[in-house]
């Protein structure tokens, strides 16, 4: 049924199916979620220790239709009500976003619908404006996920200067493939913080990367062959390995690298602002350890809560509305980019 709304409001229904989630969402004036729909793929890709993208694409294909019928369904709309279409179109799993990007090409076309394309990472940013209504650019944010690692200066809504990167692999990369090393499985982030919680973080020494060149740059390649050679040399000598311990000394070296490069960057720029986003911004232990170091700097600390911390619609809805209202439409050659830079278009 349609909806009347003040011609102020605006009303987006987005989409997102950049990896192992197939999400949609309808979001009014940017910060208000009116449905957020969440098909994950999760228990399929436990089978295989990781993200099959050829299932996940055909996954994707399944679901969604369903998923976007849903959103609207629960939030009491239809397509005439939506001002705009958004959708992830990188970076991610090309057949994954493909997916995403037919189907909010197709709607849009159909519907007679302007079509907004959102960068992924800049959507786990924008998660933290969905809670935080005081929240607004400038302000420093740590994106962490399974892909990404990535420290930026947000200077407003969609406008970005990264400070810092990964140099090999992204946080998140490193718990997965911890987690698989020690036997705990798939997905590796949630795993490795839940065995974390009864160890000792302090049990194992693992060694904390400092790049060289650059201040703000991560490195977890080292750490993440420290952890391999430990439980290797364990193995070798027969000897028990402790997984509640190798798991909290592991997640510790992680979060005190991405705290003190974060507060550092926040003393240096002058920013009483500091948040976080991306998958492992769920982690029990970078929140707890961010919000002490913040609060010891008198910073304010901000993070969006677990739902909108991995792959969801509602944040890319978000996002998409600050890109539409700034005047961003995409053409109906929109295509997907997996490897789409931060601050691409």
């Amino acid at each position: 049924m349609k909806k009347n709304h003040t011609e102020e409001d605006v009303y987006i229904l987005a989409i997102e199916s950049s990896c192992d989630e197939t999400a949609a969402a309808v979001v009014k004036n940017g910060r208000e979620i009116l449905s957020n729909v969440i098909s994950t793929q999760i228990a399929l890709h436990t089978l295989y220790g990781g993200v099959v993208p050829e299932i996940a694409s055909r996954k994707h294909i399944e679901k969604i239709n369903q998923v976007i019928e849903a959103a609207l369904q629960e939030a009491g709309m239809c397509l005439e009500d939506m001002d705009a279409i958004g959708v992830t179109y990188g970076p991610g799993l090309v057949g994954a976003l493909l997916v995403g990007v037919a189907g909010a090409k197709a709607i849009a076309y159909a519907a007679g619908k302007p079509l907004v394309g959102v960068h992924h990472i800049e959507g786990h940013v924008s998660a933290n404006f969905i809670e935080h209504p005081d929240l607004e650019p400038p302000f420093l944010c740590l994106i962490v996920s399974g892909g990404h690692t990535h420290l930026v200066i947000v200077k407003d809504y969609g406008e970005f200067e990264i400070l810092g990167r990964t140099r090999d692999d992204a946080a998140g990369e490193a718990f997965d493939k911890v987690a698989r090393a020690v036997g705990l499985g798939y997905p590796g982030g949630p795993k490795i913080d839940q065995a974390a919680k009864e160890g000792d973080p302090h049990a194992i020494k693992f060694p904390r990367a400092k790049v060289e060149g650059s201040v703000y740059d991560f490195s977890f390649s080292g750490l993440k062959s420290a952890v391999l050679n430990h439980i290797n040399h364990a193995n070798m000598m027969g000897e028990e390995i402790n997984v509640a311990d190798l798991a909290a000394s592991f997640q510790n070296a992680v979060v005190d690298v991405l705290v003190s490069h974060t507060v550092e960057a926040a003393r240096e720029y002058g920013f009483k602002k500091v948040a976080i986003a991306g998958g492992v911004a769920s982690n029990s232990a970078l929140r707890k350890g961010m919000s002490l170091a913040c609060e010891k700097a008198g910073i304010a600390f901000y993070y969006p809560s677990p739902v909108y911390c991995t792959d969801n619609a509602a944040m890319i809805g978000t996002a998409a509305y600050y890109e539409y209202i700034n005047g961003a439409r995409a053409g109906w050659d929109l295509n997907a980019v997996p490897n789409l830079k931060l601050g691409e278009r």
